[in-house]
C-alpha cells in the first residue's frame, strides 16, 4: 500500500482527497502546523516558519501532495496578509524540498497546488495556456514563485506535476456558499460589468486530477485544473438565479463598491480569464462535471 502525504489535508479540497485516495487503497498521511484530533488520519507537524517538521512524515511516504496555503479570501489583504499568502505558498515549498533533498525517503512523485492567478487578469479574450507568461499582480507573482520553487523537485529527479486551479466551485465551497447566498436571498446581481470570466472547477474533478497525477508516469509538468466550458460572471449569476427559481432585478453592483468592500482582493472579482483546458483533456482526463448547469 503506497502512502501519500499531503499538506493542508484538512481544508475543503484536503478532506475530499484524502477520501478519493483511501477509497482506491492509499494510505494517507496529512502534515500540518494544526493537527485535527477529530479526524482519524495519521498526522504529522510541521511549521515553515522556525523550519521544523517531523522527518517520519517524509520517510514513510511514496508521493506528496502540497496543497497547504493560507487562505485567499480568508482577510482583508493589508501588508501583513499578503506575506502571510506569498510565505505560506513560497517559503513552506522552499522549505518542504529542502527537507526531502535532505532526508533519506523513496519519494517518486510530488504533486504542488497553484493557482490560475498565475495569469493576472486582462480584459482579452485571449485563451491562456500553461505556456502563457505570467501576469503581473500580486497573485501572478505569488502563483509564479511558488511555481518556481515546486520546480526543484525535478532537479532531484522526483516527477513533478503543478496544477493551477481554477476556483473551486461546488457544493460546500467557500467560493459556492458565498457566491450562491445572494442568489438564494433574491437579491443576486453580477458584479462589475459581468463580461469577466469565471474559470471553474468541481472538487471531485480537482480531486481526480491530483489521484492522476501520482498514479501516471507521463503526467508531469504544469496542467490548468478548470472546466471544460467558457463562462462569464453576467451567465455565471443567470445560471444561480435559473437554478434556486429566484429573480434577478438588481443592476449590477459597480466596480467601486467591490473594491470599497472587498480592497484590493476585489480585483479578483472584477476580472477573470479564459483559461484554456486542452491540455488537461489531451492527457485522457475525463470530467465528470463539464459545465455549471451539469453540476447544478
Amino acid at each position: 500500500m503506497k502512502t501519500v502525504l499531503i499538506t493542508g489535508g484538512s481544508g475543503f479540497v484536503g478532506r475530499h482527497l484524502t477520501a478519493l485516495l483511501q477509497s482506491k487503497g492509499y494510505n494517507v498521511t496529512w502534515l500540518t502546523r494544526k493537527p485535527v484530533p477529530e479526524v482519524h488520519i495519521k498526522q504529522y507537524r510541521w511549521d515553515y516558519k522556525v523550519k521544523k517538521i517531523d522527518v517520519e512524515a517524509i520517510e514513510s511516504a511514496d508521493a506528496i501532495i502540497h496543497l497547504a496555503g493560507a487562505n485567499i479570501n480568508g482577510h482583508r489583504w493589508n501588508k501583513t496578509y499578503k506575506k502571510e499568502i506569498y510565505d505560506s505558498r513560497v517559503e513552506a515549498t522552499k522549505f518542504l524540498f529542502e527537507m526531502v533533498s535532505t532526508c533519506p525517503n523513496k519519494i517518486r512523485t510530488v504533486t504542488v497546488a497553484s493557482a490560475t492567478g498565475y495569469y493576472g487578469y486582462s480584459e482579452t479574450d485571449r485563451i491562456f495556456e500553461e505556456t502563457d507568461p505570467p501576469g503581473m499582480d500580486f497573485l501572478a507573482k505569488t502563483c509564479y514563485d511558488w511555481e518556481q520553487a515546486a520546480n526543484r523537485f525535478s532537479e532531484i529527479n522526483i516527477r513533478t506535476s503543478i496544477i493551477r486551479c481554477g476556483i473551486v466551485f461546488s457544493k460546500g465551497s467557500a467560493a459556492f456558499e458565498k457566491i450562491s447566498l445572494p442568489v438564494r436571498l433574491g437579491i443576486g446581481a453580477a458584479i462589475g460589468s459581468g463580461k469577466q470570466y469565471f474559470p471553474w472547477i468541481h472538487t471531485d474533478d480537482l480531486c481526480s486530477i491530483y489521484l492522476k497525477s501520482i498514479e501516471e508516469d507521463s503526467f508531469h509538468g504544469v496542467y490548468n485544473a478548470v472546466a471544460p466550458e467558457f463562462i462569464t460572471n453576467k451567465q455565471l449569476t443567470k445560471i444561480l438565479a435559473g437554478h434556486f427559481h429566484k429573480p434577478l432585478w438588481l443592476p449590477n453592483i459597480p466596480s467601486f463598491v467591490i473594491r470599497i468592500m472587498f480592497g484590493e482582493i476585489g480585483d479578483s472579482l472584477l476580472n477573470g480569464n479564459r483559461i484554456s483546458f486542452q491540455k488537461l483533456m489531451a492527457s485522457g482526463f475525463k470530467f465528470k462535471y463539464s459545465s455549471l448547469e451539469n453540476m447544478l
